[in-house]
């Protein structure tokens, strides 16, 4: 079965950075769409958007044209380059810790040695190294 998926893959574009953000746009707008579900426009506009972004990530992934999915990929990510930099220049500079009781992620800098963190939205206490 794996094999005659990678055949009928092959030659086919695939799954790029582009393809997920449409992914987590279909996904959103389809969630949004059930809290308006209650016979509003809204929720039907939702869904329609949530259905044809769905159905254009699917036909990006299964494209054979390679050069042009490759290229609206590029633009994709010059368009979001200074977000992605700037979040991994944070990383350098900071820490970010998941609190154990809640989740809710938090950002401590680095070269502190051991501290302990209080979560601002539970108020949960933990120690980490920074």
């Amino acid at each position: 079965m794996r094999d005659k998926f990678n055949r009928f893959m092959q030659g086919r574009y695939g799954v790029d950075a582009f393809a997920r953000f449409t992914m987590g746009v279909a996904l959103v707008a389809i969630i949004l769409s059930i809290f308006f579900r209650s016979g509003s426009r809204m929720g039907a506009l939702l869904d329609t958007v949530g259905l044809l972004v769905l159905l254009y990530t699917y036909y990006r992934m299964l494209s054979r044209d390679i050069q042009k999915r490759y290229q609206e990929n590029e633009k994709y990510l010059a368009a979001t380059a200074k977000i992605r930099q700037s979040m991994m220049n944070q990383r350098k500079t900071h820490h970010i810790y998941s609190c154990p009781g809640c989740g809710q992620k938090i950002r401590i800098p680095r070269g502190k040695g051991k501290i302990e963190i209080e979560c601002p939205k539970c108020h949960t206490k933990f120690v980490k190294r920074s």
